[in-house]
């Protein structure tokens, strides 16, 4: 700040405080300020920036006890009056040359000089103090104004299909860029489909560094095993002796290896048996075999197997399997 706007400008009128307030006053009323007129809530607004700036240059000054104290005695000696630097021949004496003695007492000989920016400014153009008014960052202040805040490049996007197989143990893709470069894409286990994976500074180059891609996965359906959640749901079927008298039997898991499931006597077609921790395994959980039960009838019978059916037919005659259909039918 030149010498000549200490006594041009009246910082106690810009925040709007007496010449008596006290330094609480001052940080009061710069903190309303700021948060009104600082650039981050008023983009594009020229008028704002400025008073922003002038603002800032008020606190940067009335916040400092011996900047403070300069300011009043130039102000009081200056009566507001402006200063030329000095006449031709030396007449007239400059604004420097008489107030010289009061901004540093070490200089060697030349005028005080202050810094473009507010004393104490961080990069955000706020005092350190007051970097919670915009969550501690924004945009600071250079000598050409109001600068924007670095940012990444944008996040690139991309899809590809993996195998069902892929998708429940983790695999690894290519995917190859226009330029010929493959870019290697870590699938981890347990994948759904539709999810996203991201590979960190592969997207389009900022100023703050590169975005990211973010790949979408696709998953084959498998011709056995179904997919619900981190459940997995397959269809096995049992014969009728099976499923009236009870049965162990054998089902194949995502592994390859099978597990022993107890089909209970009189288990109806449909019915869906649980075998825990035996569906898609996590990192964070592993779901469940949903084992769902399909009675098969027989296409074929030959004379022994038709006479022991009709037998058996005989011996439950008396159960009616559709005795409450009228009533349920009811309308």
């Amino acid at each position: 700040m030149a010498s000549q706007d200490w006594v041009d400008k009246d910082f106690y009128k810009i925040l709007g405080v007496s010449k008596d307030a006290s330094d609480a006053d001052v940080k009061k009323a710069y903190r309303k300020l700021a948060r009104k007129y600082h650039p981050d809530t008023n983009p594009g607004n020229a008028a704002a920036e400025k008073t922003f700036k002038d603002i800032s240059e008020a606190y940067s000054v009335l916040s400092s006890r011996e900047d403070r104290e300069q300011y009043d005695a130039i102000r009081a000696m200056g009566g507001g009056a402006r200063f030329s630097a000095g006449g031709a021949g030396g007449q007239g004496a400059g604004f420097d040359d008489l107030f010289g003695g009061l901004f540093n007492a070490q200089r060697g000989g030349g005028g005080r000089t202050r810094s473009a920016g507010p004393q104490g400014f961080d990069a955000s153009g706020l005092p350190p103090e007051f970097a919670d008014l915009f969550g501690g960052g924004g945009a600071g202040f250079g000598g050409g104004g109001y600068q924007p805040p670095a940012t990444k490049g944008t996040d690139r996007t991309a899809s590809t299909t993996i195998s069902f197989a892929g998708s429940i143990r983790g695999t690894t893709i290519g995917l190859r860029e226009p330029s010929g470069e493959v870019i290697d894409v870590r699938i981890p286990a347990g994948i759904k489909d539709g999810q996203k994976v991201r590979v960190r500074g592969k997207g389009q180059q900022g100023a703050a560094g590169p975005g990211d891609l973010m790949v979408t996965v696709q998953v084959k359906p498998h011709g056995f095993f179904t997919r619900d959640g981190n459940n997995i749901r397959i269809h096995v079927p049992v014969t009728f002796p099976e499923a009236a008298l009870g049965a162990d039997i054998s089902v194949p898991t995502l592994t390859g290896e099978y597990v022993k499931v107890r089909v209970p006597a009189g288990t109806p077609s449909g019915r869906t048996l649980r075998v825990k921790a035996k569906g898609v395994t996590t990192a964070k959980a592993a779901g469940d075999l949903l084992v769902t039960i399909d009675v098969t009838v027989p296409q074929k019978l030959n004379e022994e197997a038709q006479e022991a059916v009709k037998a058996f037919a005989q011996a439950t005659s008396e159960g009616d399997p559709r005795a409450e259909l009228a009533a349920k039918a009811r309308l």
